[in-house]
């Protein structure tokens, strides 16, 4: 049992090794988006209902690191300011399934054909889902309403309740892009960039952060108990690996940041790409907890329409990813290498500590801060 503890230790540790120092490049490149790119230039330009909303959407997603958590408020703040239906379900699933932290850490654990091919995948999948979301709006003449606060705030995790702004605002727990920030901006370059850090490694770190660990921890699980070629042996590298990584997919609760370390062991274990890829796009975008929100958010048509078109993108784009590794000669089923031995410099290690020290000091502060002030009340 030992022995396993410590295999598992040892393999979650190297992959946190190899990601660390590209998780902490994303965060800086989001402080960078949150500072100059605000939602008020995002919502200015979603609103006007023509096809281009939906572009712009799926592009203007493709790099914000919000998981599911962040992206559903996020989104009905977008349909309160005017955007249609389409171009906020298109900005519904290309933010959540990539983002400069997930691409980052695709390019760190998977390999450099991946890492253009899941934000590619991500923007078509955004935009098939918000141009038929807009013809079934247009074909069904249904007019646009506001959203209800109450959807407004609403987190999808279940422990969460938020009927009001003032409620969602005072018990924010660095869920970002939930509405609450405050509005008043700085005005200075370097104002602008303190302040993007501050959100990035700060909030959103907050939100990202134990998922990632989780993913990590999970991935050095798969690595120490999954004996290689296990996946390639027993399922075989055709249609099947991916309507089995769908399967898990659809109804699990996994930001795209930890997703990829899970896709990566699985890919060292025999896992395809087109596969690895099905898990990518369908498990950060689609959730049980999330589903019923966006059935409120745009109704229960057009949240079927945005489940079966990531269902089936996710299906036909691992397909043709498999068929683009055979046609560059690649192996669908030996295309990810260990990259251990690269890693073991004092670079990654201090990258890795900094980052668990980020993620772990602001918790272990509340925690600390949340039981002396018990203390006193008593």
């Amino acid at each position: 049992m030992i022995d396993i503890l410590t295999k598992i230790a040892f393999e979650s540790w190297e992959v946190l090794l190899q990601s660390a120092p590209f998780m902490l490049f994303g965060f800086f490149v989001a402080g960078l988006l949150k500072a100059f790119v605000g939602p008020e230039f995002i919502s200015k330009n979603l609103g006007s209902g023509k096809i281009s909303d939906v572009f712009k959407a799926s592009l203007l997603g493709v790099p914000i690191p919000l998981c599911s958590c962040g992206v559903i408020p996020a989104a009905a703040q977008l349909r309160q300011q005017g955007a249609s239906k389409g171009a906020t379900t298109s900005f519904l699933i290309s933010t959540p399934e990539t983002g400069v932290d997930s691409i980052a850490v695709t390019y760190a654990l998977l390999d450099p054909i991946m890492t253009i091919l899941r934000p590619v995948a991500a923007f078509i999948t955004a935009v098939i889902a918000g141009i038929m979301v807009d013809r079934n709006e247009k074909k069904n003449g249904t007019p646009p309403q506001l959203i209800p606060d109450a959807i407004l705030f609403q987190h999808t995790h279940e422990h969460d309740h938020a009927p009001s702004k003032e409620q969602s605002c005072s018990n924010q727990t660095g869920c970002s892009g939930c509405g609450c920030e405050k509005s008043e901006s700085p005005s200075t370059f370097m104002g602008k960039v303190s302040s993007g850090m501050k959100y990035s490694f700060g909030n959103l770190l907050q939100d990202i952060g134990l998922w990632f660990i989780f993913g990590v921890i999970l991935a050095g699980m798969f690595g120490a108990l999954i004996p290689d070629g296990f996946i390639e042996k027993n399922l075989g590298d055709g249609f099947m690996p991916l309507l089995i990584m769908l399967a898990a997919a659809v109804p699990l609760y996994v930001c795209a940041t930890a997703s990829t370390p899970i896709a990566a062991a699985l890919a060292l274990k025999g896992l395809s790409p087109g596969a690895a890829l099905v898990f990518l796009l369908a498990g950060p975008a689609t959730n049980a907890a999330s589903f019923t929100v966006i059935a409120k958010l745009l109704g229960k048509r057009s949240a079927f329409i945005y489940l079966g078109t990531i269902i089936v993108c996710s299906l036909l784009l691992g397909m043709l990813t498999n068929w683009l590794y055979y046609s560059f000669g690649l192996s669908i089923t030996d295309w990810v290498q260990g990259g251990a031995e690269d890693v073991h410099g004092i670079f990654y290690t201090v990258s890795a500590i900094v980052l668990i020290a980020l993620i772990a000091v602001p918790r272990l502060t509340t925690m600390i801060n949340g039981k002396s002030e018990s203390g006193h009340s008593h």
